[in-house]
């Protein structure tokens, strides 16, 4: 018969399959036992914090120096108690950022004739019509998934997937359907960013929410979006932490 002894104040161990468990106490040999049920996190709030934020994103500044290229402002956060390696918890999120990027992204516009010729007349950087899809050079399509988002007639969403998921699936740049209004979805699509969790097990994501240019007020309601957006997503109890950096930076710890 083993004899347990509370644990005050109680503390929670990484399971070996993952999860994160409650402390029963300590057996007589010294031993620790864990109880067999996963705890959730619902009652461990992480609460947005304005004032550390604020201070993460002035430390990370103050290391922008002087660089021959202008370097975007990273967002991390870190996750805890959630198995990404079920499709269903992984994070596919595009978050308009309400300050913009600081770089806007370019756009390649995919569809029918009347829906690339007003996308041309609206500024897209890139245009390919329907009959192109199949045929289009995929080293080609590569290399515009680098700096592209890809918006997409839905009528013609179905195609693009079949050929092209391959590229644009693993780079994050997943289709954006045109509505009816094709200016204003590429001007509110200048300003989006991806937030995705990446392979199957990295409990975390990275999003970039401006540059080294812009002013801490305006990365701060930047990163207010993308942790709403998470948060919509996934429990505030789930967030274990967050990171803020330049390109060329190091992570400062703010949450």
């Amino acid at each position: 018969m083993n004899w347990y002894y509370p644990i005050t104040p109680l503390r929670f161990f990484k399971g070996l399959k993952g999860g994160f468990y409650l402390s029963r106490g300590w057996n007589f040999r010294g031993r620790l036992e864990l109880s067999g049920r996963p705890i959730q996190w619902e009652g461990i709030i992480m609460d947005w914090k304005e004032e550390r934020v604020k201070e993460g994103i002035t430390k990370a500044l103050e290391e922008k120096g002087k660089k021959k290229f202008e370097q975007s402002m990273e967002m991390i956060v870190n996750f805890r108690g959630m198995d990404f390696s079920k499709p269903e918890n992984r994070l596919n999120l595009t978050v308009p950022l309400p300050k913009g990027k600081g770089k806007q992204n370019k756009v390649v516009v995919v569809g029918s004739e009347m829906i690339t010729h007003e996308a041309k007349k609206q500024g897209a950087e890139m245009t390919i019509s329907a009959d192109q899809i199949e045929s289009f050079d995929k080293k080609e399509l590569k290399k515009i998934a680098k700096d592209h988002l890809f918006l997409v007639d839905p009528k013609f969403i179905g195609i693009v997937a079949k050929n092209w998921s391959k590229i644009l699936g693993p780079r994050g740049r997943n289709p954006i359907p045109i509505p009816s209004d094709v200016k204003k979805t590429i001007d509110a699509t200048r300003n989006n960013v991806p937030v995705q969790t990446k392979g199957k097990y990295l409990p975390t994501v990275h999003a970039v929410i401006g540059t080294e240019k812009m002013n801490e007020e305006d990365i701060m309601d930047n990163a207010k979006a993308i942790f709403d957006a998470i948060t919509k997503k996934v429990s505030t109890g789930n967030v274990r932490n967050i990171y803020f950096k330049l390109s060329m930076g190091k992570p400062h710890k703010v949450v």
